[in-house]
């Protein structure tokens, strides 16, 4: 038997805390419960369509509890990898943010322009895609720019079902460009050990929740955290059953990982 002894907890949002802006039945109480005995709880999403702020303030409205620092964002991860990139180049950065207009103000420190640009940040920017986008895109990076992905992720859910994410354009960039993204999110190990460190918490102390085998529960594995993989969200059967990757526990939802959890 699996023994469960984490002084951290690690949540990803979408798909295993909520599904469609609807908190999963029994989650509130569940984190609560987790507090209660003693438990750090830490958010983690590769959601780039809100900033931090936004985010907390959907979480509160959902009754859930956290401090604001209590959840890091794949945006604040790249504000931070970028601030360390310009204290190195001893100047101020250009960077090109291909991001949702929500978080754009979250890299306004930096010089921002498409035209020769030390950097470009990729992220959610919904059915703004086109072939003339991509194609600066890539001209960019064939002329130097360094490419920040904020997450890889392959696909996501929707309320109209699984849709493909902005990994399809991380990957084809890459390919292109014959070059490898520097992704901030999931799952990234840079991304969690960051956490970690901000908690002063171990590896083998924690453990991560979510709904993505390979993100989530592929990504903290690989650094030693174990990982639960829950059936909500975008968890599909088939795909599980395909995967290599073998998750530390496997619970129905949050609520099952937390019953599971305290009774051990």
């Amino acid at each position: 038997m699996l023994k469960l002894n984490p002084q951290l907890i690690l949540f990803d949002l979408d798909g295993t805390l909520y599904v469609s802006n609807q908190a999963i039945p029994g989650a509130v109480d569940a984190l609560d419960r987790l507090r209660e005995h003693g438990f750090q709880l830490r958010f983690l999403t590769n959601t780039t369509t809100k900033s931090q702020a936004q985010l907390v303030e959907q979480l509160r409205s959902l009754n859930f509890s956290l401090d604001t620092h209590e959840l890091i964002s794949a945006p604040v991860a790249a504000q931070l990898e970028l601030q360390s990139m310009q204290k190195k180049a001893a100047r101020t950065l250009r960077i090109w943010p291909v991001v949702a207009d929500a978080i754009k103000k979250d890299f306004s420190e930096f010089e921002i322009g498409e035209i020769s640009p030390d950097v470009v940040v990729l992220g959610d920017i919904g059915d703004r895609w086109d072939l003339d986008l991509i194609n600066k895109l890539f001209n960019a990076i064939h002329g130097g720019a360094q490419l920040i992905a904020l997450h890889k992720n392959r696909f996501w859910q929707t309320d109209d079902g699984l849709k493909a994410d902005i990994g399809f354009f991380v990957a084809g960039l890459e390919y292109v460009c014959n070059m490898n993204a520097r992704v901030m999110g999931k799952p990234n190990a840079d991304f969690f050990q960051r956490v970690l460190d901000s908690v002063s918490v171990s590896a083998r102390e924690t453990m991560m929740v979510g709904d993505d085998i390979d993100s989530d529960v592929g990504g903290a594995q690989e650094l030693g955290i174990k990982g639960c993989l829950v059936k909500t969200g975008k968890f599909r059967q088939g795909y599980y059953d395909q995967s290599t990757i073998k998750p530390d526990m496997v619970a129905e939802s949050v609520v099952d990982f937390a019953d599971r959890l305290l009774k051990a």
